[in-house]
C-alpha cells in the first residue's frame, strides 16, 4: 500500500435518481438511501436527507418541501444534491476521519452532457471529496457484477436504472457501442399514475404506484392474475375512494417505457460487429439496476432478442460497486500493459 493510499480512501457512488448508493473499499455498501432532501422553505435548512425525507413525500406541510435533487439521471438541483452527498460521507465518516483525502469515483449515464457532468463533479467536490472521477454507470454496472471486462470478447450490459437505461457492448476494458435513453423505474410509476388516472379518475401518488409496481407490476402474461387495493383522491370530486387493480392493467400501463427499453436494446445488438454478436449470444445479456427486477422483464427481452438474459444477484448494488472496484482494476491493467512501454518510446 503506498502513501497515498494509506491517507486516502476510495468510494464508489451510483448518484441515482431513485437512491443513492455509496461502496467504501475494505467495507462494502455503507449507503443505500433514496435520493431525497427535505428543506425548510425561505431558510433553505435541510430537515432530512434519505429514508426520512422520502417518507415526508407528498406529505409536507407548507414550511417544507420534499425534493428529489436528481431527475432522469442528471442534477437538476446542484445544491441540494451536494448537501445530500455531504451528509452521506459524514454519516460514515466520522469528522476525525475527513483528515484522509477521498477518492471519488461515480456511475453517469452515457447520455448526459459536458454541463450535467461538470455539475456532478462539482457537486462532489463541494461535498468533501478531495478527487473525482466518473465512470458511464453500464461500465461501472460490469465490473460490479464480476463481468470479465478486460477479455477480448464482446458482453452486452443492460443497466436499467430510476432515470435511465444504458445499453452498452465492452470488450478490453472500453465501451465498444453504448446507448443511454431517459426511461426507468421513474418513468415506469409515473405511467402508472397516468392509467390510473385517465381509467378510473383516480389520483394516487408516485410512491403508491412504486408499491403497485413492486408488488404486483410484471410484463409478461402470468397463470395468476394478481390484484391490490388502491387508495387515492376522485379526481372529479377530490374526495377519497379506493378501487381494486390487477397485474394485467398494470402489464397495460407499463407497456409503452418497456418497449423502448427493448427497442434500445435491439438497436445496440443491430450495432454490434458481427464477431461480438456471436460472443453476445453465447453469453447472454447481463442485466442489473432496480428497473431489471420489474416481474418477467428478463424473460420477455430474452423473448424478443432471441439472446439468453442474465439477472445478476443483487442488481440494484453493481454501479456503486464496480464504481469502486475501478480505482484498483484500472491499476491493475496500466500495469498489465506497462510491458509494451518501450515500443511507444
Amino acid at each position: 500500500m503506498g502513501l497515498f493510499d494509506r491517507f486516502s480512501t476510495d468510494v464508489g457512488i451510483d448518484l441515482g435518481t431513485c437512491n443513492t448508493l455509496i461502496y467504501v473499499r475494505g467495507k462494502g455498501i455503507v449507503i443505500d438511501e433514496p435520493s431525497v432532501v427535505a428543506v425548510e422553505k425561505g431558510t433553505k435548512r435541510i430537515v432530512a436527507v434519505g429514508a426520512r425525507a422520502k417518507e415526508m413525500l407528498e406529505k409536507t406541510p407548507g414550511s417544507i418541501i420534499a425534493i428529489r435533487p436528481l431527475a432522469d439521471g442528471v442534477i437538476a438541483d446542484i445544491d441540494s444534491t451536494e448537501r445530500m452527498i455531504k451528509y452521506f460521507l459524514q454519516k460514515i465518516m466520522p469528522k476525525h476521519q475527513f483528515i484522509k483525502s477521498i477518492r471519488m469515483k461515480i456511475g453517469i449515464p452515457s447520455c448526459i452532457t459536458d454541463v450535467e457532468r461538470r455539475a456532478v463533479i462539482e457537486a462532489a467536490l463541494k461535498a468533501g471529496a478531495k478527487e473525482v472521477e466518473v465512470i458511464p454507470e453500464s461500465l461501472a454496472a460490469a465490473i460490479g457484477a464480476k463481468i470479465p471486462i478486460y477479455e477480448p470478447a464482446g458482453h452486452m450490459i443492460c443497466d436499467i436504472g430510476g432515470g435511465t437505461t444504458e445499453v452498452s457492448v465492452i470488450s478490453l476494458g472500453g465501451m465498444v457501442t453504448t446507448s443511454s435513453i431517459r426511461v426507468g423505474g421513474d418513468r415506469f410509476d409515473r405511467d402508472i399514475v397516468k392509467h390510473i388516472k385517465n381509467v378510473h379518475n383516480l389520483n394516487i401518488g408516485q410512491q403508491t404506484a412504486e408499491r403497485l409496481k413492486i408488488q404486483i407490476g410484471n410484463v409478461a402474461p402470468d397463470k395468476t392474475i394478481e390484484k391490490m387495493e388502491l387508495k387515492g383522491a376522485d379526481a372529479i370530486t377530490g374526495l377519497p375512494r379506493r378501487i381494486e387493480i390487477d397485474s394485467v392493467e398494470v402489464r397495460e400501463a407499463l407497456k409503452e417505457a418497456v418497449t423502448q427499453i427493448i427497442e434500445e436494446i435491439k438497436k445496440a445488438i443491430g450495432q454490434t460487429p458481427p464477431e461480438m454478436s456471436s460472443d453476445i449470444i453465447d453469453r447472454g445479456i447481463v442485466m442489473t439496476g432496480g428497473g431489471s427486477m420489474l416481474k418477467g422483464l428478463p424473460k420477455l427481452i430474452s423473448k424478443e432478442t432471441n439472446v439468453p438474459v442474465i439477472l445478476v444477484e443483487n442488481p440494484l448494488e453493481c454501479v456503486a460497486l464496480g464504481a469502486g472496484d475501478a480505482f484498483e482494476l484500472f491499476k491493475d491493467m496500466s500495469t498489465d500493459r506497462a510491458v509494451y512501454d518501450s515500443l511507444n518510446d
